[in-house]
C-alpha cells in the first residue's frame, strides 16, 4: 500500500531537504505539504507537481488535525518551538488505531543541551557534559522542563506514550546544521550563517567569551537520510527503527569548537577583503546578545549529544564534509545577501 505522507516545513531548510530526499526516493508516495502562503506553495508545486498543498499556517488546528488522522506518516520539520501545532498533530494522531498506526517522526535540535549554558548565562567555557542516544536515550526522552524545545517536545513524545500501539514516534535531534538544502524555498541555515553575517556587518571578527564551548554538526544532506531511513522503516511497518521509548535520534557527524568556526570566518573574511584584519575581539555575554539576541545561545553554549541509534540501526555514515570546510561558501553566501560580493 502506498504510503499517505503528511509535512510540514516544505519551504523550510529542513522539511525542504527531506522533502528533496524522500520524494527523490519515493515517487510513488502520497505526499501532501502544509504551505501558508500562495507563493511558496506555487514554488513547491513547479518542482514537485504531484504534491498536494494544504494551505495554512502552523496555527491551521483544525487543518493539521484532520491531515495527520488522514496520513500514514508525518514528518514535523516546522518550528520546533511551536506549540499549537505540536497539539494539533497529537489529536490527529488520536485518531488511529493499532490496525492503523501514525508513524510520527518529529524534529528537535540539540539546543535541548544547552540547558546548563541556559540556566547559568555562560558563554564560551567548556562543559564535560555529553550525552547519546543509544544507552542514554531515557535521559533524553526525560530532559529538564525548562530545557529548550522541551515543551513541544513532551507533547510529541506524549502522543505516543498515551498509545504505543497506534501512535509510533521517532524524534529527530539535530545539532549545527549547514550546508546548502535542497529545497524549493529556502536552502540556507542559520547559526553559521547569522555569525558569518555579524562579523561581515561589525566589519570584524570576534570571539563569543573564550570561544571554548562545543557543539556537535551535520550537514543537512546527511541529516536528511535520516529522517529517509525513518520513513523507510515506518513504510516497513517499523522496520529496524525503534519508536516511542526508544525513538530519539541525535543526528551528528562529529564535535567543534565554537572558537574555531569564529576564527575561521575572520579569517576566510579577511582573505576575500571583505573586513581589514583577520583578529578577533572577546566579546561578553551582552554585547554578543546586542549583535544578536540568539547569539550567546547559538554561538556560545555547549551541546554535546552523540548519534550512535541511526548509525547501529540503519548503518547512517554521513558523507559530507565538515562544518569548518564550508566556511568560505558560508562567507560568500552572507557577503552576496550583504550586497558585499
Amino acid at each position: 500500500m502506498t504510503p499517505k505522507v503528511f509535512l510540514t516545513g516544505a519551504s523550510g531548510y529542513i522539511g525542504g531537504d527531506v522533502l528533496y530526499a524522500v520524494s527523490q526516493a519515493h515517487p510513488d508516495w502520497e505526499i501532501t505539504a502544509l504551505v501558508r502562503s500562495k507563493d511558496k506553495a506555487a514554488q513547491i508545486t513547479s518542482k514537485y507537481p504531484k504534491i498536494k498543498i494544504a494551505h495554512g499556517d502552523l496555527d491551521a488546528k483544525d487543518l493539521i488535525e484532520e491531515e495527520v488522522k488522514n496520513s500514514d506518516i508525518v514528518y514535523h520539520c516546522a518550528d520546533c518551538d511551536h506549540v499549537a501545532s505540536a497539539e494539533a498533530i497529537a489529536k490527529g494522531a488520536a485518531y488511529h488505531t493499532p490496525e492503523k498506526p501514525l508513524w510520527l517522526i518529529h524534529t528537535s535540535g540539540t539546543g535541548i543541551l544547552t540547558v546548563e549554558d541556559q540556566r547559568a548565562k555562560t558563554i564560551g567555557i567548556e562543559r564535560p557534559k555529553e550525552y547519546n542516544d543509544w544507552d542514554g536515550v531515557q535521559e533524553l526522552l526525560n530532559l529538564p522542563d525548562d530545557a529548550f524545545h522541551r515543551n513541544v517536545d513532551k507533547i510529541i513524545i506524549g502522543a505516543g506514550q498515551k498509545s504505543p500501539d497506534s501512535v509510533k514516534v521517532a524524534v529527530v535531534c539535530p545539532p549545527t546544521i549547514y550546508g546548502p538544502g535542497r529545497g524549493p524555498v529556502n536552502t540556507k541555515s542559520i547559526q553559521a550563517y547569522i555569525l558569518a553575517a555579524a562579523v561581515l556587518k561589525r566589519k570584524k571578527g570576534f570571539l563569543v567569551g573564550e570561544g571554548k564551548n562545543i557543539w556537535h554538526q551535520v550537514h543537512v544532506q546527511d541529516l536528511s537520510n535520516v529522517y529517509l531511513a525513518l520513513g523507510d522503516a515506518a513504510a516497513a511497518g517499523g522496520g529496524k527503527a525503534t519508536w516511542n521509548d526508544a525513538g530519539y535520534y541525535l543526528a551528528e557527524n562529529g564535535s567543534f569548537v565554537w572558537g574555531d568556526v569564529q576564527r575561521a570566518v575572520a579569517k576566510v573574511a579577511h582573505e576575500k577583503k571583505l573586513i581589514d584584519s583577520a583578529d578577533v575581539d572577546q566579546l561578553n555575554f551582552d554585547q554578543v546578545a546586542a549583535l544578536n539576541e540568539f547569539g550567546p545561545y547559538a554561538w556560545g553554549s555547549n551541546s554535546r549529544g552523540h548519534a550512535i541509534r541511526a548509525r547501529k540501526l540503519f548503518g547512517w555514515n554521513p558523507q559530507q564534509p565538515k562544518l569548518l570546510d564550508l566556511i568560505p561558501e558560508v562567507v560568500e553566501v552572507e557577503a552576496k545577501a550583504a550586497g558585499l560580493a
